[in-house]
């Protein structure tokens, strides 16, 4: 009998350990879920989201032609798209989530906004064709992003790295701004020519045939800079925000041609250093 009483309170015992353990590793996914919702790791999903809020905002001043506002929207939501990446990598929360979210925030702001953005300012004159030349904008933006994403990061692809700080195609906000560059022409020289369709309809298929294109592009995210230029280069940027805040729409025309000018510059390099590749092949 008592042996029996013995055998009962050991498995009793072992019944109460067993939900214990239970217990606590319950306890510990709940914590671990807790820590994954921490403030900290929601900042860059809460920035990408405001991209996308500056996007669709975007349209709705289009919708009532209020020029002016939609493309400071889309420069808004270039600025978020920035700070998104920065602050997932600051607050270590890169994950699969959050790229792909940021991959549907990029085809609505830098794709579809754009595309409507112009279509109703610029080429709803054409009719038809003035709607297929931005479905063709919107149907490229797609493209190049189902292309980044299926891309293996082990490859050199459009994807900059340390060693080769290059994108492959011109990134998504840069073809935005290069779509509406038209309107911010038009905000200091006037409508009599950059509103003609004809001339907004040829950027947008040059912005559409460049992102889906293989030239490099350049990365600021990667640039080395030498130790020796970074305080002119701070100096630099201190000069641009100044401009920017005096003379927003001629600064930013100034700093994007600067960038469009880099490019050709850039495949020359590139062209120069695959011959050089293939003349070391050669001679080995």
């Amino acid at each position: 009998m008592a042996i029996e009483k013995l055998s009962a309170r050991r498995r009793m015992q072992e019944r109460i350990g067993e939900r214990l353990e239970d217990f606590s590793s319950a306890r510990q996914r709940m914590v671990e879920r807790f820590e994954d919702l921490s403030i900290a790791k929601l900042v860059p999903s809460v920035l990408t989201l405001l991209g996308l809020f500056a996007g669709a905002t975007a349209i709705r001043f289009a919708l009532v032609q209020d020029w002016h506002h939609a493309v400071v929207a889309i420069v808004v939501a270039m600025v978020f798209d920035m700070l998104d990446g920065r602050a997932a990598r600051m607050f270590g929360a890169d994950t699969r989530f959050g790229a792909q979210l940021d991959s549907l925030v990029d085809l609505v702001s830098f794709g579809v906004a754009p595309a409507v953005i112009v279509f109703l300012w610029s080429l709803n004159r054409m009719g038809d064709a003035g709607w297929a030349t931005a479905l063709l904008f919107c149907a490229c933006s797609a493209i190049r992003l189902a292309r980044f994403n299926i891309q293996s990061a082990a490859a050199r692809d459009e994807g900059a790295t340390q060693a080769n700080p290059y994108f492959t195609g011109l990134p998504m906000p840069a073809a935005a701004f290069l779509a509406v560059l038209p309107m911010i022409l038009s905000f200091q020289v006037g409508d009599d020519f950059v509103r003609v369709s004809g001339f907004t309809s040829a950027i947008i298929v040059l912005a559409s045939a460049l992102m889906v294109s293989r030239l490099p592009t350049p990365s600021i995210k990667y640039m080395h800079l030498p130790r020796k230029l970074r305080v002119a280069a701070f100096a630099a940027f201190c000069v641009f925000v100044a401009l920017l805040i005096n003379w927003p729409w001629p600064t930013l025309s100034a700093g994007f041609l600067i960038y469009a000018a880099s490019i050709p510059a850039i495949v020359v390099r590139q062209w120069r250093e695959d011959d050089d590749e293939v003349e070391t092949v050669e001679t080995d």
